[in-house]
């Protein structure tokens, strides 16, 4: 299985903060963003992929393409994966991927969310699926940057 340094749930996926702090806080050299829409379509691939800095190998994939990358071996691969929504890491899990930490970074307000901190908004499906994460033994934390104090997202669920 692949070196997981950081799985991240922020709606915008690549933007400025995950390509500067974490990628560097973290020392990821791949970046695999699953979201099935964007994988399938190369025009959102592009815009998603275009802010990557060159020496960081950026991958979009549909979830079942990212489980059988992610169960590939390869120690050498440090990997941040990145995904818009909480259900995304509930299938990893299903699908036997051992998650042990996910950082909250960015759940934008909807019709449909409520703030749970900050930048950060959930359903109630959603509110749901983060108490599965956690029933499942992946620690849940609100972390917007590095620098920031990781506070477990249980406080405000």
């Amino acid at each position: 299985m692949k070196n997981i340094v950081l799985t991240r749930v922020d709606d915008r996926l690549i933007h400025g903060q995950v390509m500067t702090a974490w990628v560097q806080h973290c020392k990821g050299n791949v970046i695999e963003i699953i979201d099935d829409e964007v994988a399938q379509d190369d025009f959102l691939k592009l815009v998603t992929t275009s802010t990557a800095p060159e020496n960081i190998q950026v991958r979009v994939d549909t979830l079942e393409d990212a489980v059988k990358f992610l169960q590939a071996d390869a120690q050498d691969q440090h990997v941040i994966i990145l995904v818009k929504t909480p259900q995304v890491i509930a299938d990893l899990l299903k699908r036997g991927i051992s998650i042990a930490q996910v950082d909250v970074g960015g759940m934008a307000q909807r019709k449909d969310r409520t703030q749970l901190y900050r930048n950060i908004a959930a359903s109630p499906t959603e509110r749901q699926v983060f108490q599965e994460i956690i029933a499942a033994g992946t620690d849940v934390m609100v972390q917007v940057i590095p620098s920031d104090k990781a506070v477990n997202i249980t406080k405000y669920l």
